[in-house]
């Protein structure tokens, strides 16, 4: 079996890299190459953790296995540890064998803010020139970071329920050579997209917030409860997700179908864009929402990149099991 640390990720899996795999990911999904199995993901009662598993099975590409960790909030405060922890697991889908163990710390963070730069890149007006984000934390800066390298903005807006946090997103403005101004949540109808990527359990953008044409990529909902947008912008917007099944059980879809709001048959897979099978964005005033559960295949096939790239370079850990 392979191991590669966390430490050793970094000079491995580039953000483009990232990029191009999650999108391949999604359309192999939508073409039914590669399925997700079912989420586990609880509180465990101790240090208001959130720990799960997320797994699937890509036959096109191989990869088989499971991603194990989770959301510790007090890390960072009491540790000086990021709040969200994990590891991958690869297995040799014709053996059952472990093949990797794969730091998945910043694989995690590399492949959200490929997910919602996917959408942008497929769901968003060609002309969008302003991204607002909701959220100024550790991952905020990766999904800011990652947009930016895609699509030729013009101006950064932001809005954090703790302002202090704010000059997170300002400093990766600043890299990109763009102006940063933080807003309230209604200066955010300035925004052609809007990431929104927090920990919240009620809705804090609402849909008056939103202005006619916009993208939005909501990234931070992953668990039963959680929601960053009211549940009725889903119902102003097409909705767009990763895997429909999460997207309505844990995702923001749960609320906006819960409530009756919209249908599971008003959820689509943005993998169907990727391919063609669905339209996307079919005019300028439509308000489209990619609900980014996140799934176990995303984490799979970026951690499969690694681990090739690591043996290639031999600096990966070979130990007997």
């Amino acid at each position: 079996m392979w191991i590669v640390p966390e430490a050793r990720i970094a000079e491995l899996v580039t953000p483009e890299a990232a990029f191009d795999a999650v999108e391949a990911t999604f359309a192999a999904m939508a073409r039914e190459d590669a399925y997700n199995f079912p989420v586990v993901r609880e509180a465990i009662g101790h240090e208001d953790a959130l720990y799960g598993f997320k797994g699937g099975f890509d036959r096109a590409g191989g990869a088989l296995g499971l991603k194990a960790g989770g959301y510790w909030p007090h890390n960072l405060e009491k540790r000086d540890l990021i709040n969200h922890q994990s590891t991958v697991f690869l297995f040799d889908p014709d053996t059952g064998r472990p093949e990797a163990m794969v730091g998945g710390n910043l694989l995690t963070a590399l492949r959200t803010a490929a997910a919602s730069s996917v959408s942008i890149k497929h769901l968003a007006r060609e002309d969008a020139k302003v991204i607002g984000m909701v959220g100024a934390g550790h991952q905020a800066k990766f999904q800011l970071r990652t947009a930016l390298k895609h699509r030729n903005f013009e101006k950064v807006i932001g809005w954090n329920m703790h302002p202090e946090m704010l000059p997170n997103l300002e400093e990766v403005a600043s890299e990109a050579g763009l102006p940063f101004e933080a807003v309230d949540l209604s200066g955010l109808a300035e925004a052609d997209v809007i990431i929104t990527i927090t920990s919240s359990f009620a809705p804090t953008l609402m849909a008056d917030h939103v202005s006619p044409g916009t993208h939005l990529a909501c990234m931070g909902t992953d668990t039963k409860g959680k929601q960053e947008v009211e549940a009725a912008l889903l119902a102003r917007a097409s909705v767009f997700t990763d895997e429909v099944a999460q997207s309505i059980s844990i995702g923001e879809a749960q609320h906006a179908v819960g409530s009756g709001l919209i249908a599971e048959s008003d959820v689509h897979q943005i993998g169907a864009v990727i391919n063609g099978t669905h339209p996307g964005r079919e005019s300028a005033n439509q308000i489209t929402l990619f609900d980014g559960t996140g799934v176990g295949l995303q984490d799979l096939s970026v951690a499969q990149a690694a681990v090739r790239l690591a043996r290639d370079r031999g600096i990966a850990i070979e130990v007997d099991v």
